[in-house]
């Protein structure tokens, strides 16, 4: 008898649902492909970064109890975003440090909780993906991804199966883009000059397509790019390796 299939919760995030529902069927598609079970829980809400980054933590702590009921029945939690999974993997347990009963809950779900690059290439070690993107890229590891959750290679090794794809590193690969979520807001000077230099190693690599795995990160270039008049690609990497770009426009341009 074969083992029974991963079940997977995907963690669709807001900003997915809301802004790029395309990125959330990419990343169904390359779970149902590595041989889960997928489902998408309708109760999900706000994992609660927002709030959690704000210091309102008694909004955040109601929203990450919601988060953590729907995914309750669950062998894994993955979202295609590494900000939603730090706050879960890394902020839900500091939000229940004194409840002894939630404490126990967030730190099983945090456990069971993955970006989704981490996920196919560390944890399930999905079968290389094959497909064909025959374009130069460049990659923009996003702050929470990188240092809260250790992703850097996952996302690379993946893209190195497709067909045509040349990855060409930009030197600022791993520097903030000035997104950083409310502090775009708060700081909204800083934010722009640090986008503008992002952009300007963007450029200097010559890459056509701008990849990242966070939905916050690449509006904010992506808009910065537009701003500037650069026809720069931008996309989600879960797009290009579930081979779905003939779906969706750039990122940040009028959907097909």
């Amino acid at each position: 008898m074969s083992p029974s299939p991963a079940r997977v919760g995907l963690f669709v995030t807001c900003l997915v649902d809301l802004m790029r529902p395309a990125v959330g069927f990419a990343a169904v598609k390359l779970l149902e492909d590595a041989g889960c079970a997928v489902s998408v829980p309708l109760a999900q809400t706000c994992c609660g970064q927002p709030a959690f980054n704000s210091g309102d933590n008694a909004d955040a702590a109601a929203l990450a109890r919601q988060v953590i009921d729907a995914f309750v029945d669950y062998d894994y939690v993955v979202a295609p975003s590494g900000s939603c999974c730090g706050t879960i993997k890394v902020h839900y347990p500091e939000l229940f440090a004194d409840d002894p009963e939630m404490l126990e809950r967030a730190r099983d779900m945090a456990a069971r909780t993955y970006e989704l690059t981490t996920f196919l290439n560390d944890i399930i070690k999905a079968a290389p993906v094959e497909g064909r993107f025959e374009r130069v890229a460049t990659y923009h590891d996003s702050c929470s991804g990188l240092r809260e959750l250790g992703i850097k290679t996952q996302p690379r090794a993946l893209l190195a199966g497709i067909a045509g794809l040349e990855i060409r590193e930009m030197h600022t690969a791993e520097t903030c883009c000035g997104f950083g979520g409310l502090f775009c807001v708060k700081y909204p000077g800083i934010s722009e000059k640090m986008v503008d230099v992002k952009a300007d190693d963007i450029i200097a690599t010559g890459a056509e397509v701008l990849l990242g795995g966070d939905m916050g990160c690449l509006m904010n270039m992506a808009g910065r790019l537009q701003r500037r008049g650069v026809a720069i690609e931008v996309r989600h990497v879960a797009e290009v390796l579930a081979g779905t770009t003939d779906t969706a426009a750039s990122i940040g341009e009028a959907q097909k």
